[in-house]
């Protein structure tokens, strides 16, 4: 491999590591370089981000090393995060949310247990976009967060409350998450833009 490849393979180990980073030598391990040519490369990369006026840039932290974003574009990812569209979520963020919003207070543990699968990443972007938030701790070994919507939600969704949910037929019938969620979200859209007509 060149240089311009090595690069490249650094760039994607960093935005796969994500906010743990890499140091040098985990780097040149997995190339099977020397942690001084890593270093060098990392410096050339930093330098050639910044006279490219890129939207990402590396940092070294801790000493290691990761893509951040710039703090001058800070505004800008405030008001994506502040901005909760169907589109910008995933379906496993979606499936979720809806789950907590007709079981609340609930736990990870028993969001895990009605989709099949982790909740930790989804759980992190909904609380990111103050969706839902921590309500408390449960009664049980380990005392496990409870999480709940927020009026955020019910904003979003011109909902007056959580009573003006649709009915979820969804936790009756859990093999079909999926698309019942899909059906869900598009009767709470609906219902946002029939609140939105009216005023």
């Amino acid at each position: 491999m060149n240089y311009r490849q090595i690069q490249s393979v650094i760039e994607g180990l960093l935005f796969a590591a994500g906010d743990e980073g890499l140091d040098a030598k985990q780097i040149a391990d997995v190339l099977e370089m020397q942690t001084h040519e890593v270093t060098g490369l990392l410096k050339q990369m930093t330098e050639a981000y910044k006279q490219e006026e890129r939207g990402i840039q590396i940092m070294e932290i801790a000493g290691a090393f990761q893509l951040t974003t710039l703090p001058a574009h800070a505004p800008y990812f405030e008001r994506l995060a502040q901005s909760p569209t169907r589109s910008s979520l995933s379906q496993a963020a979606l499936e979720t949310l809806a789950i907590i919003a007709y079981k609340q207070p609930i736990t990870r543990v028993d969001i895990e247990q009605i989709r099949g699968v982790k909740a930790d990443r989804a759980l992190q972007t909904l609380t990111a976009k103050n969706l839902i938030l921590e309500v408390g701790r449960a009664e049980q070994i380990g005392r496990p967060i409870l999480y709940g919507t927020t009026k955020s939600f019910l904003d979003y969704f011109g909902l007056a409350g959580l009573h003006e949910l649709p009915e979820a037929a969804f936790l009756q019938n859990p093999d079909d998450l999926e698309e019942e969620t899909r059906m869900l979200f598009e009767k709470l859209e609906g219902h946002q833009l029939t609140i939105d007509d009216a005023e």
